[in-house]
């Protein structure tokens, strides 16, 4: 079974002693035992079968409810050939070498889906369960859904290794696998750097891989507003860094929104306000409040201002167009960090105050203005996510409004954890995974021993926990050093998301694992930083 690249007619050719060296090598080349994010159940033995380009094939099972003409299968069986088989992008013809040239015995990839959405477009209840089965000759790959298919062929591609001659190989493999949090995300801010198009195509496949399903566009905020409206052009040609250059056009944005959809990931936009809007007062007059010193106005603007009509039919007018360009259920609202001082010093925020019954309690101005935008999200079908400083300013908000945390050390946003939940409310965790922040060594150790569900708690509070986020911000990240910065420090926080912790809660036995896992991404040409003194078999080549 070893030799199974070595054709007998090669034996006269090869002398004995060379035979034992291939034989050797092969031997002593071994995979590490895993893959990344580490299934939930995986056995394996060193029963191994030899895996050639010129023999290997995907095909759809019988039973398939999904078929040839899928377009999310289709597309990704010709996306993990090439992951497979890398060798094949720089040499077409494949190199030939004296172990290379007889022809292997064929091996089939059988995919089989009992529900068909090969259309769609994954959302919060997509399953992703799948089996995958490795035997000789054949793999068989069994998923309820398109979405699980996809992360069962993702599990495929890292089981197979090369040897010291290049020779590919996969080892006898069962696995049951399905993801411990439906919600596994990554936000990127591309408002405080404007990140181009192609780098965040980039970034949606690096997700595939660690098998992260929730992008949140952190598309717009203070610095720029890139996002180019139809119904306000001036929001982007006025608050954008340049208003030709640093945009997302609709069709950018639906190409960002195709690429993430063949990869089983969600787009879910984020639109904060009332706070971090002053690019957008640039291109839409009286959206903001004006800010007073004393009874004269000083030229500066602060929060978007709560008290007028215009305010509320501007932004239903931006949310409605939001959701025609965006499919996913969810919508990210925002409204955290509002500063008040603007509000506080406007005569005529204080009077509608007043009239309100406010008083001086400038959080139920706050929690008036998002419970109407909240409202208006809801009449549009849309499901909000909100910060955690809605909920800690006692806001009326719906029953199904998620809330992420994003505050505090363990202590603290357990304690969120804790109240969040006890009031009935879906929660993403994202505090202890803000890897923005960098410190020298191993920092993603931090984020590999979080544990999402150690608060006080019933066990009903514990399933409203439906995920997480790693988020990036961009106040010093920009296309130079976004790669390098998420990868592989993000898939700490991909694993703990999507594997068992009682299995994977060491450190110390997951860096090997990382540690391949980092070499298999620069070999599919993602900019990954080193996790400590080595080297990869394949260096990353700057292509």
């Amino acid at each position: 079974m070893l030799l199974c690249c070595l054709c007998k007619s090669r034996e006269s050719v090869v002398n004995k002693q060379h035979i034992w060296l291939f034989f050797l090598i092969a031997v002593n080349t071994v995979s590490v035992n895993g893959i990344w994010p580490m299934p939930q159940k995986l056995s394996s033995s060193i029963e191994r079968y030899c895996v050639k380009p010129q023999t290997f094939e995907f095909q759809y099972t019988n039973l398939s409810v999904a078929k040839p003409g899928c377009s999310v299968l289709d597309a990704a069986f010709k996306r993990y050939f090439k992951l497979i088989f890398p060798d094949l992008l720089k040499d077409p013809g494949e190199r030939q070498s004296w172990y290379d040239r007889p022809l292997a015995k064929p091996f089939t990839v059988q995919v089989g889906v009992s529900e068909g959405d090969c259309d769609g477009y994954p959302s919060e209840s997509s399953r992703e369960s799948y089996r995958l089965s490795v035997a000789s000759g054949q793999a068989v790959l069994s998923a309820e859904t398109v979405w699980g298919a996809l992360r069962g062929l993702e599990s495929f591609s890292q089981l197979v290794y090369q040897d010291g001659y290049g020779a590919h190989y996969i080892n006898k493999t069962e696995i049951e696998d399905f993801p411990r949090f439906a919600f596994r995300g990554l936000l990127l801010d591309t408002s405080r750097h404007y990140l181009p198009v192609n780098v965040i195509l980039e970034t949606l496949d690096a997700m595939s891989y660690t098998k992260l399903n929730v992008f949140h566009w952190h598309i717009v905020d203070d610095p720029s507003f890139p996002y180019q409206s139809k119904l306000f052009p001036d929001l982007s040609n006025k608050g954008a860094f340049h208003p030709m250059t640093h945009v997302y056009t609709q069709t950018d944005v639906r190409r960002v929104i195709e690429h993430a959809r063949l990869r089983g990931i969600r787009v879910v936009p984020e639109f904060d306000s009332p706070g971090h809007t002053q690019s957008w007062g640039k291109g839409q007059p009286d959206l903001l409040t004006p800010c007073y010193r004393g009874a004269v106005p000083s030229g500066t603007f602060g929060p978007v201002n709560p008290t007028l009509r215009s305010s509320y039919t501007f932004m239903a007018r931006l949310l409605k167009e939001v959701t025609s360009v965006f499919p996913d259920s969810f919508m990210h609202l925002g409204g955290d960090e509002v500063d008040f001082t603007c509000w506080k010093s406007n005569p005529g925020v204080r009077s509608f105050m007043k009239q309100m019954g406010f008083g001086t309690d400038f959080p139920k101005l706050e929690a008036f203005f998002m419970e109407n935008i909240v409202n208006i999200t809801s009449a549009l079908n849309r499901t909000s996510i909100v910060w955690q400083d809605v909920f800690d300013y006692h806001e009326k908000i719906p029953k199904d409004a998620v809330l992420q945390i994003w505050r505090g050390l363990p202590p603290a946003y357990a304690q969120e954890l804790s109240s969040i939940t006890r009031a009935g409310h879906r929660v993403l965790l994202s505090a202890p995974w803000y890897i923005n922040h960098i410190r020298y060594g191993q920092d993603w150790r931090d984020s590999y021993t979080v544990k999402p569900l150690n608060f006080n708690g019933t066990e009903e509070q514990k399933k409203l926990v439906i995920g997480g986020e790693v988020c990036m911000w961009g106040e010093y990240v920009d296309a130079t050093n976004l790669s390098p910065r998420l990868w592989p420090r993000a898939c700490a926080a991909a694993e703990r998301l999507w594997s068992d912790e009682e299995q994977t809660f060491s450190t110390d036995a997951a860096l090997p694992r990382l540690k391949d896992f980092r070499c298999r991404l620069l070999r599919r040409g993602i900019r990954a930083e080193p996790l400590d003194v080595g080297f990869c078999p394949h260096e990353f080549q700057g292509e």
